[in-house]
């Protein structure tokens, strides 16, 4: 019975929370219906420039001037041709509904500047240009009509006043073309700049004067629409763009009733405080309004109708905490300087990245593709002799056996002997160059009429086979290698399609406590930008007054961010004085697990200046370590030169981030196909990996390297021929994994071929090696070019020798961290945080 009650109340259950998701549901799809309608009623079918119309038409400045009806149609009729008749049949309501009674003037002036409009079209490219010329003629035109008509006359103040209505209406056309778009959802999402801000305020607060006259008791509408406008402005821009909005507002307002002229002030500083306090969310803007008004009410009105004044702010306040929160936020989005627009600008750079990293990645697919298209299918080694032996065989009969009497016996009757025969002598011929087995020619001629004119042809043929087949084997060796190369371009370009997608994190609380912190430790830190804070790959760039004399970057600010960071943080770069206000730029990172320092020994052969030998230490991309001497074949200038491009185009190569095998057989295509001089040069190269400390040597007709391990001596090498002698080949790999204290010593073939009276030279070298007290990498090469020097009689130097040794150390810090003893509980918070955020 308890079980049954248990299964009950959970289907119940689960029903009651199917019919909520129902429910939620329905309310959702409801909810962007109804957003939907509302969009389509107010945008596309005009409801809004009716709305916006039929104020303007209501509107009036200076007791007597409407300058809003004609630039309103003139900009709709310019940009939403289609709405122009809803716009200029609202005005026309507006006027009948107002109080100035001025639909005479609308219906005459709309007339008018059609009339122009059309005119213009006939006599100008783009009438569109001259629009606030059209609305000007159109306006003064009809209002001295008007006056004439009526008045028989044309006064001064009546030429005036007409002069000032056509002005103001040439300048709110350019106003209204500008914030129009802006009302009718026609804008996108670039940010408004502080001129198209004040033209949005002015067609507002224009709309605004449409409200007068609508007051209960003492309670005016245009006031609470007024404030509450500026409530908005000030929420979302701060007080910078809500002091700008009252100011603008109150203007407005100020010109269509000279008794609202106080208003100017009191929005002004209702919008200046409501900005200040807009850290406190709405409540804090509401509260800035309510004081700005009971100052400026009090001194404006001398508090005779304060209560008014109130009850008009908290109508504002009361519709301003009712605004939506979408609302505010795509209004936001337009405003330079909030998060929102910052969000939306992160949005739009968000879609050029991805933009860009994809069409980097179909350029990684294309040279993928391309890549594949070069390696060629090839069949089996047997398969293929065979059919070009058919082939060679076919050529060979067609000029031999075609002709003769016994053919029908040869490749009939005795097919298999005949072409055995004939297979056994192409493969002679192929290997030895000629036909000097008298066994095999024996065999022929006891088989054939024709023997020697069949040798003849087998020769020929078969010379030819071996030629096409040696430039078959460069094509397909040429095709591999573009292959390659065209793969290692992928490769590179899909990273970099990876890197361009990866996100840069915004870092702002760990800046401000970072620059708090050492602030409070007495440094003058201008900003501080934190790039990275993966660990291990920390970046952070600073600008700071220091002293550069004394190394305290290095000394104080280092181990600072050390101790803050829990990693050891290293000085990258420092730029003094870089900033013009004298503060310097500095560049930190993270320390890597490993540190290489290098010594190097080298002499040319005879003493001479110029060595045909050249070394090169590469450091790529912080991770890597390259090492590598190249010798060049021979001595003197032309040496060096083969030696130092080889080593140039190596570095260029492996720094644009391909993989090293593919960059050596780059450049060694290069080297093969530069000219046609003989010109071969070695190549010893080690990558070592500056995290773990895992080695790769490529030899290319190097000498054997050597790893100093305590006493123990270990030998690396590997076998390939020098470069520039083949256009292919493969490239043999060889691995090592070296620890905190190795020494690694490379050398080139001159130190090695020194000692010629002894038979096993490697063997000398590890004892020279042992024998070595010292690890300091720069006393020991030169401790082994001394010996081998010192090694032969008369101190001869027969060839350039070179000697680069390198020792692998774990990276210690130089200086200790520095820890910062935070003073108060929250930045011992934010202590924690900065931990927890860089993952130690």
């Amino acid at each position: 019975m308890v079980k049954t009650e248990k299964s009950n109340g959970t289907l119940l259950a689960t029903g009651a929370f199917e019919r909520i998701n129902h429910v939620q549901a329905r309310l959702q799809v409801s909810g962007q219906a109804l957003k939907n309608m509302s969009k389509t009623l107010f945008f596309e079918w005009g409801l809004l420039i009716a709305l916006v119309g039929f104020l303007l038409g209501r509107a009036m400045i200076l007791a007597e001037l409407t300058p809003f009806i004609l630039p309103f149609l003139a900009s709709v009729f310019l940009l939403r041709r289609n709405h122009a008749l809803i716009a200029g049949a609202a005005l026309l309501a507006g006027t009948v509904f107002s109080y100035h009674g001025e639909i005479i003037f609308a219906l005459i002036g709309m007339a008018i500047f059609l009339l122009l409009y059309r005119g213009a079209k006939t006599f100008l490219d783009q009438p569109g240009k001259a629009l606030p010329y059209l609305v000007f003629g159109a306006s003064i035109v009809t209002r001295l009509g008007l006056v004439f008509v009526t008045t028989g006359t044309i006064s001064q103040y009546a030429l005036m006043m007409a002069t000032v209505e056509a002005g103001l209406s040439f300048i709110l056309t350019m106003i209204f073309v500008q914030s129009i778009p802006l009302i009718t959802g026609k804008r996108g999402g670039q940010a408004l700049r502080n001129e198209e801000i004040i033209c949005l305020i002015i067609l507002l607060a224009s709309v605004m004067t449409g409200t007068i006259g609508w007051a209960l008791n003492d309670v005016v509408m245009q006031h609470s629409l007024a404030r509450y406008l500026v409530l908005i402005f000030a929420f979302v821009g701060g007080a910078a763009i809500g002091s700008t909005v009252g100011v603008v507002t109150g203007l407005i307002l100020s010109l269509a009733s000279v008794a609202s002229l106080y208003q100017m002030s009191l929005l002004a500083f209702a919008g200046l405080l409501g900005g200040l306090l807009k850290e406190g969310n709405r409540i804090g803007v509401a509260f800035g309004l309510l004081v700005g008004t009971l100052l400026i009410g009090l001194y404006g009105d001398g508090g005779g109708s304060i209560f008014a004044t109130v009850a008009e702010t908290g109508i504002a306040i009361a519709l301003f905490l009712l605004t939506p929160r979408s609302w505010l936020q795509s209004i936001a989005k337009y405003i330079p300087g909030t998060v929102e627009h910052a969000q939306e600008q992160q949005q739009y750079l968000r879609k050029v990245r991805d933009a860009t990293a994809g069409r980097v990645e179909r350029f990684s697919s294309l040279f993928q593709t391309l890549s594949n298209s070069f390696k060629v299918q090839q069949k089996s080694d047997e398969e293929q002799h065979s059919n070009d032996v058919d082939v060679l065989l076919s050529h060979v009969t067609e000029k031999t056996c075609q002709t003769c009497m016994m053919k029908e016996k040869c490749w009939v009757q005795n097919f298999n002997q005949t072409y055995d025969s004939m297979a056994k002598m192409v493969e002679h011929i192929e290997v030895n160059g000629t036909m000097s087995d008298p066994k095999l020619q024996r065999q022929w001629r006891s088989h054939c009429r024709k023997p020697d004119q069949v040798i003849a042809a087998i020769h020929m043929e078969t010379n030819q086979y071996r030629a096409n087949k040696e430039l078959k084997r460069q094509v397909q060796e040429s095709q591999r290698l573009v292959a390659d190369q065209l793969l290692g371009v992928s490769r590179v370009m899909g990273d970099f399609a990876k890197e361009i997608q990866k996100e840069k994190q915004p870092h702002l609380i760990q800046e401000e406590y970072m620059v708090d912190a050492l602030r409070g430790a007495g440094m003058d830190v201008g900003h501080i930008d934190i790039y990275s804070i993966e660990s291990g790959r920390i970046e952070i760039e600073m600008s700071v007054q220091c002293d550069h004399d004394n190394g305290e970057a290095e000394k104080i600010i280092a181990p600072m961010l050390s101790d803050l960071v829990k990693e050891t943080i290293i000085l990258k770069r420092e730029e003094p004085q870089f900033y013009a206000n004298g503060y310097s730029h500095l560049s930190f990172g993270s320390a890597q697990a490993f540190v290489m320092e290098s010594g190097v020994a080298k002499v040319a052969k005879g003493g001479e200046w110029l060595s045909g030998d050249n070394y090169s230490m590469i450091e790529l991309n912080s991770d890597k370590y390259a090492i590598a001497i190249s010798d060049g074949m021979g001595n003197g200038e032309k040496a060096y030169l083969e030696s130092s491009e080889t080593l140039a185009l190596l570095q260029k190569v492996l720094q644009s981030g391909i993989e090293e095998t593919v960059a050596i057989k780059s450049v060694n295509s290069i080297l093969s196909l530069r000219n046609t001089e003989e010109m071969f040069s070695t190549l010893d190269l080690a990558m070592i990996d500056m995290n773990d400390a895992h080695a790769k040597f490529l030899k290319i007709g190097s000498t054997p390297s050597f790893i100093k391990r305590g006493n123990r001596v270990s030998k690396v090498e590997a076998g390939n021929l020098p470069m520039g002698i083949i256009p292919e080949f493969e490239v043999e790999v060889v691995q090592e994994q070296l620890r905190d204290g190795d020494l690694l010593i490379m050398c080139s073939d001159g130190v090695l071929e020194a000692k010629r009276s002894v038979e096993n030279r490697e063997q000398w070298m590890k004892r020279i090696i042992s024998e070595i007290a010292t690890d300091d990498p720069q006393e020991v090469a030169d401790i082994i070019l001394e010996r081998v020097i010192r090694s032969e009689e008369g101190n001869i130097i027969e060839d350039d020798m070179t000697i680069v040794v390198t020792q692998i150390k774990l990276h210690k810090p130089k200086w200790t961290s520095i820890p910062i003893h935070p003073k108060v509980q929250k930045q011992k918070k934010g202590r924690t945080f900065f931990k927890q955020a860089t993952g130690t």
